[in-house]
């Protein structure tokens, strides 16, 4: 028979479950605990980025409602503060931001101007027309001075007058004289007065702005004068620097007595551009390259020394010249070692740079449309009677008198 004290140290099963499942509510609770305080940290991470966007989102609408600031120009500053023309035309006295630098507050600078009191909040850098901006060539032209053939004469005449002014400035003041500031360059089209363009901005570090005449024309009144104006005041900015202006004779014309409005614009578009030639601010580093196939329409202003300091005249290649430029063409074409090409320069009389190109580039479509690997003789011949033939059609044809 037991005792009692062997009845307590019997363990009641009752109470073992219970404590079992007391531990597993506690291990239990204790998951879900730490699964929620994660939960809250993820939370409370969201909720963050949410008000650093809202903080944002609030900024950009304050933004997008504070009104705009008006553009003007410094005419002077007084004791009381600046003198400026606001867009429209005003003139008002304001003051001025005392956290702005004072080195940057110069007549003519350009600003920003509050709307309300015309106060001046900030100084502009200055504006650039987009025709103006995007006339800076960034990239060099891949085309050289070994790419142009038959012009020797003419590259040693422009680069005289281009490179020897960069780069040998201390002798031009040693004897005491200015170096040329343009280059005109005349001669037939399709004769290499671009190319030869190109081949300069490729062997000079100069910065080298090009743009055709003709973009100078502008509609309104003054508008044309300040382009040109803008141009050369860039270009002064970058010196050294070379302007390109292609087909001079758009604005650059004789000037008449009888003219409508537009040849008036025209006109005082190409007085600007005489001025910013020889006017009294220097060019110093910039020089002046113009091309033209119709010299003889040109004011004689811009003809004088002064301006145009040389004038260089690309005439038709003549047989040599010819094979000089084919040479150049094929000089890294496959061709037939059976093509003399002194034969077909002898048969190209008359023919221009642009349409030896054009033969070369007709005989190569030839020999890929037959399947060949070099160019051959016979795709030089049928090319050479193509370009004839069309020449040809050209000169007999009359309908081209209707437009003179």
């Amino acid at each position: 028979m037991a005792t009692g004290s062997d009845a307590h140290r019997q363990e009641d099963p009752a109470n073992t479950t219970s404590v079992s499942n007391l531990q597993t509510e506690i291990k239990g609770l204790t998951e879900t605990a730490q699964q929620l305080l994660t939960d809250k940290l993820l939370l409370e991470s969201e909720i963050s980025q949410v008000k650093k966007r809202a903080s944002r989102l609030e900024e950009e609408i304050r933004n997008l409602r504070t009104p705009p600031m008006v553009i003007g120009h410094i005419q002077d500053l007084v004791d009381e503060g600046a003198i400026v023309r606001s867009s429209n035309g005003t003139v008002f006295l304001v003051s001025i931001n005392p956290r702005i630098d004072e080195s940057l507050l110069i007549p003519g600078a350009r600003v920003a101007l509050n709307q309300d009191n015309l106060s001046v909040i900030e100084v502009l850098s200055d504006s650039w027309d987009p025709l103006v901006v995007t006339s800076e060539i960034i990239e060099k032209p891949s085309v050289t001075f070994d790419d142009v053939g038959g012009l020797e004469e003419q590259i040693v005449q422009i680069r005289e007058a281009v490179e020897l002014s960069f780069t040998n400035r201390e002798d031009f003041k040693r004897l005491a004289i200015d170096p040329p500031k343009g280059v005109l360059l005349t001669g037939p089209p399709g004769t290499g007065k671009t190319m030869l363009a190109k081949a300069v901005a490729n062997s000079t570090n100069a910065v080298f702005l090009g743009l055709v005449a003709s973009e100078l024309a502008q509609k309104y009144i003054g508008e044309g004068g300040r382009l040109v104006r803008e141009i050369f005041d860039l270009a002064r900015k970058r010196a050294p620097a070379i302007v390109f202006i292609d087909e001079l004779d758009a604005i650059g014309s004789k000037r008449l007595d009888s003219a409508t409005s537009g040849d008036r614009e025209v006109q005082r578009t190409l007085m600007q551009l005489l001025s910013e030639l020889d006017g009294f601010t220097p060019l110093e580093d910039v020089k002046i390259i113009a091309a033209t196939n119709r010299p003889e329409l040109l004011d004689n202003a811009l003809l004088r020394p002064g301006r145009f300091d040389r004038i260089v005249e690309i005439p038709l290649p003549d047989e040599d010249s010819r094979l000089s430029i084919l040479k150049v063409h094929t000089k890294k074409t496959p061709i037939s070692g059976r093509i003399k090409l002194e034969e077909i320069a002898s048969r190209t009389d008359g023919f221009s740079g642009a349409e030896l190109k054009s033969l070369v580039v007709e005989a190569g479509v030839s020999a890929i449309s037959k399947g060949n690997k070099k160019i051959t003789k016979s795709d030089f011949l049928g090319s050479l009677e193509k370009l004839t033939t069309n020449r040809m059609k050209d000169k007999n044809d009359n309908s081209s008198g209707l437009y003179d």
